[in-house]
């Protein structure tokens, strides 16, 4: 039996003073952790970028523009059992408030320093974050990644 791919945004909303915004997660059926905004690209003709800004604007409630985000890699990983594509993307600088606009997932956004993320991390956030901050961890078996090239 084949089963449909995941494909989803993990969208890095840096602080511009080293810090990144994370959400507590605690979506029904999951352990509780630690995420960044982000969802599925589900939106017919929909790119990464689009994607991004969209599920940050409707988990937050900030509203970036999609021509300002920045696609820094994809990475490919099997964890669920089925294949998950997840393109990490960066957002410009925010320091504007988050809000909790769906709080049967989201029970909190909070700013951490890189140095000081807090755990557990969501599965797909942490290889996300592993794209923007080198050295976070190593990619797990049956995990791959793939850097955007820029011109």
């Amino acid at each position: 039996m084949t089963v449909a791919p995941m494909l989803g945004v993990g969208v890095i909303v840096p602080t511009g003073t080293g810090g990144v915004l994370l959400g507590r997660r605690i979506t029904a059926g999951e352990q509780p952790s630690w995420g960044l905004p982000g969802g599925k690209v589900d939106q017919p003709g929909e790119s990464f970028e689009q994607a991004a800004a969209r599920e940050l604007a409707e988990e937050t409630g900030i509203e970036l523009p999609a021509g300002a985000m920045r696609v820094l890699a994809v990475l490919l990983d099997h964890q669920l059992g089925r294949p998950r594509l997840t393109a990490a993307v960066l957002a410009p600088p925010s320091g504007a408030p988050a809000e909790v606009t769906e709080p049967h997932n989201c029970a909190g956004w909070e700013r951490f320093g890189a140095n000081a993320l807090p755990s557990p991390l969501f599965h797909p956030s942490a290889l996300v974050l592993g794209r923007w901050l080198p050295g976070l961890a190593a990619l797990p078996d049956a995990t791959y990644a793939y850097p955007v090239a820029r011109d």
